[in-house]
C-alpha cells in the first residue's frame, strides 16, 4: 500500500517543525518549516495543519522548537525557562478552541517539566544556584523527549484503532466517512480511516464513500486524495448526497473522527457529522467514532459545554470561487464543528478497544 505524504516531522538540525501545507492539496505537495511559536499558531489557525491529533503533535513539537531557540538566544535562568514554556503553551492553546488534543498536548509538555519547578526553589535557596537536573539544557531535553513520545504514541495508537476497527469489517462492505480523519489528520495512519487501511493491507476489498465536507472540503481535497494514493476504492460525494447513498443500501458502516468527546459521550466533529449520524439512525447503519483516549475530555460534562469554533464567513462566500458566490454583506453562519449526541453513536473505537453503551 502506497502511503500518503508525511503530515509533519521534526527537523532538529534546522530547529523547525516541518508540516505538509494541507491548504495546497491535492494539487501541490508542499512542506513548510515552522520555526517560531507564531508560525505554529498561524499554521494551526489557518488549517495548514489540521485534524485533532496532528494539531496536538504540532503544538508539542512547536513548544520544544520555541524553547530550544529561547535557550540558544537568551541563555535563560531556570525560572525564566519555566515562565516562557508556560507562556508559549497558553499561547498555542488559543489557536483553535475545539480540538481537545491541542490543550492536552501542551499540558503534557508542561507537566513533564513541572516537577522540577516545584523542587528547585528550596535547593536554589540553599545552594544559591539551580540544581544540575533543573538546568535549561536538561529541561529542554525533557521537552524534546516528551514531544517525540507524543508523536510516536499517536502513530502507534492510530494503528491500534485501525486493528480494532477492522474487526467490524467484511469484504465488500461500504463505508461512509465525513471530513478527513486519515493519515493527514494525524502523525500517521489516521483514526477513522485507520480501520480501512488495516483491512486494505489484509487484501480486503472495500468501498469508501467520502463526503466532500463543506466548508473547507477536507473530504474532497484530503480524504479522496489519500485514499486514492493508497489504492483504496473511494467515491466522492457532495454532503447532501449522503442520504441517497444510504437509501440505496450502499453504506454498511460509518466511521468518523472526533475533535472532542465529552464525559457523557457527546462528540464534537466537523460540521455535518450530526446530520450523518441522524441519517444513520434512520437507516439503521452503525455509526462509530474513531479517536484516541486523549480526545476524551472528562472535564467537559456534555456536548453543551464544548466551545464551537466559528470561522471566517468568506470560507463559504468566496474561498472556492473565481468570484463571490453570495450577495455582498449577506449574513453567514460558519461553525466549524457540530455535536453529535451519544445516543446516536453506536460505539467509540479507541487504541484500547471498542467502547459501546452502557459505559
Amino acid at each position: 500500500m502506497q502511503q500518503p505524504p508525511k503530515t509533519l516531522y521534526l527537523d532538529d538540525a534546522n530547529n523547525a517543525v516541518v508540516i505538509l501545507d494541507q491548504t495546497r492539496l491535492p494539487a501541490e505537495v508542499t512542506y513548510v518549516p515552522l520555526t517560531t511559536s507564531e508560525d505554529v499558531w498561524c499554521a494551526i489557525k489557518d488549517l495548514l495543519v489540521r485534524g485533532a491529533p496532528a494539531i496536538g503533535v504540532t503544538a508539542a513539537l512547536g513548544l520544544y522548537v520555541h524553547m530550544k531557540r529561547f535557550v540558544q538566544e537568551k541563555n535563560p535562568e531556570t525560572q525564566a525557562f519555566f515562565i516562557e514554556a508556560n507562556r508559549v503553551g497558553v499561547y498555542l492553546d488559543t489557536s483553535r478552541p475545539t480540538a481537545v488534543n491541542l490543550q492536552w498536548a501542551t499540558k503534557v509538555m508542561r507537566d513533564a517539566i513541572a516537577p522540577y519547578a516545584n523542587q528547585i526553589e528550596e535547593e536554589t535557596y540553599n545552594t544559591k544556584k539551580s540544581p544540575a537536573y533543573a538546568q535549561p539544557a536538561v529541561l529542554l531535553q525533557i521537552l524534546r523527549d516528551t514531544a517525540m513520545q507524543i508523536f510516536n504514541d499517536d502513530i502507534n495508537n492510530n494503528r491500534s484503532i485501525g486493528q480494532h476497527g477492522a474487526t467490524l469489517l467484511k469484504p465488500g462492505m461500504g463505508i461512509l466517512t465525513h471530513c478527513n480523519a486519515g493519515a493527514l489528520a494525524t502523525a500517521g495512519y489516521g483514526t477513522a480511516l485507520s480501520p480501512v487501511y488495516c483491512a486494505h493491507e489484509q487484501g480486503m476489498p472495500l468501498r469508501v464513500y467520502a463526503d466532500e465536507t463543506r466548508h473547507v472540503l477536507q473530504g474532497a481535497r484530503l480524504t479522496a486524495f489519500e485514499l486514492r494514493t493508497a489504492g483504496v476504492d473511494v467515491t466522492l460525494l457532495c454532503d447532501n448526497m449522503a442520504a441517497t447513498v444510504m437509501a440505496n443500501g450502499w453504506v454498511d458502516i460509518i466511521f468518523v473522527g472526533a475533535d472532542r468527546v465529552a464525559a457523557n459521550g457527546d462528540t464534537a466533529n466537523k460540521i455535518g457529522t450530526l446530520g450523518v449520524a441522524i441519517l444513520a439512525k434512520h437507516y439503521g447503519i452503525p455509526f462509530y467514532v474513531c479517536a484516541p483516549f486523549s480526545t476524551i475530555d472528562t472535564t467537559t460534562p456534555t456536548g453543551r459545554e464544548i466551545i464551537i469554533e466559528e470561522r471566517d464567513p468568506t470560507e463559504i462566500t468566496d474561498l472556492w470561487y473565481a468570484q463571490p458566490m453570495a450577495p455582498a454583506g449577506v449574513n453567514v453562519f460558519n461553525p466549524s464543528f457540530d455535536v453529535t449526541p451519544a445516543a446516536l453513536i453506536t460505539g467509540y473505537i479507541t487504541e484500547k478497544g471498542i467502547v459501546a453503551p452502557p459505559f
